[in-house]
């Protein structure tokens, strides 16, 4: 039996490395020129940035956690964590509850107050559930926290009402941090919030794309570059495959293509389902990788809640990941802005992108102007699965049709789920012990 997978980014490529080991007979179809999806990287004046967005090795997953670790091998380095939040102009401990004691004094009783006070009346009832993403922030960290930073950070990271969003994928994804890291926090004891990312690991060389080449080494010749999926028909026992030009045939099908890219090449869908499709929100994002003489902040990555100054939400510090992605001497930053069609950062130039984020770091103090000697900007259509209210209604729908029409989908755009790289791996390792 052949198999086709659809897409040759993390998902695609994990599932040709465990399909294969399995004796099956695969083939990905991949329309770039090389593997990576999301997880791509690139070298260019000796600086190697994560084109996709800054990407480390982390998992609670210990089976997924030591798939990633094997399959780098020696090309593997491990550092502790130095994450700050940009609040104020001053650099805050990441998680944000965990460093309240480094706000201006006015600023840490509020948060303080208001969680205490959130917490006293979710225990006397006095709380209903959260409706959406907003009122599940605010019935968790309180008014303060929420103020300060929770609200206005996801306001910009997902360019999409709060209030609009779900809040039934939160749980597990944001912990709820202990009321005595709270306390401790905020009398300047020390505490550590999100523990499980606390050491990660990061490629010596390559970037994040040395993990997705990894995973593919053992079946790089089943996987087939340069083949955009334009047309997909089911035959009465298999599946036909084409790129406009040629036709590939195959017994099963795997789609890790997002469900907007598979739509289009599937004539027959049930307006119900193409509906549902259309319907599905999601974010583009635009990463801007600075190299620079000299060396940057000491930190890991930093998240920058406030809209004032830059539009990015994040930055990381890529040569503080590893020293062989920078030139000697040198360093790096790797900026992320998420956008959606029509609005000022997608009518903007990727060179104008490039100046204003450069401008508004410096600005900042983040960077010194005079030391920046390279410059990139890549756009991805598809980067953040926005969980819209109309989202569960929408999956049902589509994941029914799928099932009875026999198209697997696996991965992040095409579950249509905000998964990390972890959470990606293990969902191939779910589907293909069910398969």
């Amino acid at each position: 039996m052949k198999t086709a997978i659809l897409g040759g980014g993390l998902t695609g490529v994990t599932l040709a490395h465990l399909l294969s080991k399995q004796g099956e007979d695969i083939l990905v179809l991949e329309q770039d020129s090389h593997i990576g999806g999301l997880c791509k990287s690139i070298t260019t004046d000796g600086f190697t940035f994560d084109i996709g967005g800054s990407h480390i090795i982390f998992s609670r997953d210990q089976e997924v956690l030591s798939f990633m670790h094997q399959v780098l091998e020696e090309n593997r380095g491990e550092r502790k964590r130095d994450t700050k939040i940009f609040y104020k102009n001053r650099y805050i401990k990441y998680p944000f509850e965990n460093g309240l004691s480094e706000l201006p004094k006015e600023d840490c009783f509020v948060c303080l107050n208001e969680f205490i006070r959130t917490l006293v009346a979710h225990e006397k009832g006095e709380l209903k559930d959260p409706k959406n993403f907003s009122e599940w922030i605010y019935r968790t960290f309180g008014k303060g926290i929420a103020e300060a930073y929770l609200v206005p950070y996801n306001e910009k990271i997902w360019n999409y009402p709060l209030d609009q969003i779900s809040a039934h994928w939160v749980e597990g994804r944001v912990p709820r941090p202990p009321v005595e890291d709270i306390i401790k926090a905020a009398v300047g004891v020390e505490t550590e919030g999100y523990a499980h990312q606390a050491v990660f690991s990061y490629p010596v060389t390559g970037g994040i794309e040395a993990l997705i080449e990894a995973i593919a080494r053992p079946v790089s010749d089943r996987i087939r570059t340069g083949f955009t999926v334009t047309d997909i028909q089911k035959t009465g026992d298999g599946w036909e495959i084409s790129n406009g030009t040629e036709t590939i045939r195959a017994d099963r099908l795997i789609s890790t293509l997002p469900l907007q890219i598979l739509q289009s090449c599937l004539s027959d869908l049930p307006e119900k389902v193409s509906t549902a499709i259309s319907d599905l929100k999601y974010n583009s994002i635009v990463c801007v990788g600075i190299g620079m003489n000299g060396q940057t902040l000491p930190f890991s990555w930093m998240y920058i809640p406030e809209k004032e100054g830059t539009a990015a939400n994040r930055i990381s510090f890529p040569s503080n990941f590893s020293t062989e992605v920078a030139p000697d001497g040198c360093s790096s930053i790797l900026a992320e802005i998420t956008y959606n069609a029509g609005d000022q950062i997608d009518q903007m130039s990727d060179a104008e992108v490039v100046r204003e984020t450069i401008n508004a770091l410096a600005t900042a103090g983040i960077l010194d102007p005079d030391q920046v000697r390279s410059a990139l900007s890549v756009r991805h259509r598809f980067a953040y699965v926005v969980y819209d209210l109309a989202w569960q209604q929408n999956m049902k729908i589509i994941k029914e049709h799928f099932s009875s029409a026999n198209i697997s989908l696996v991965g992040r755009f095409s579950q249509f789920e905000y998964l990390n790289m972890d959470g990606v791996i293990r969902s191939v390792f779910d589907f293909v012990r069910s398969s």
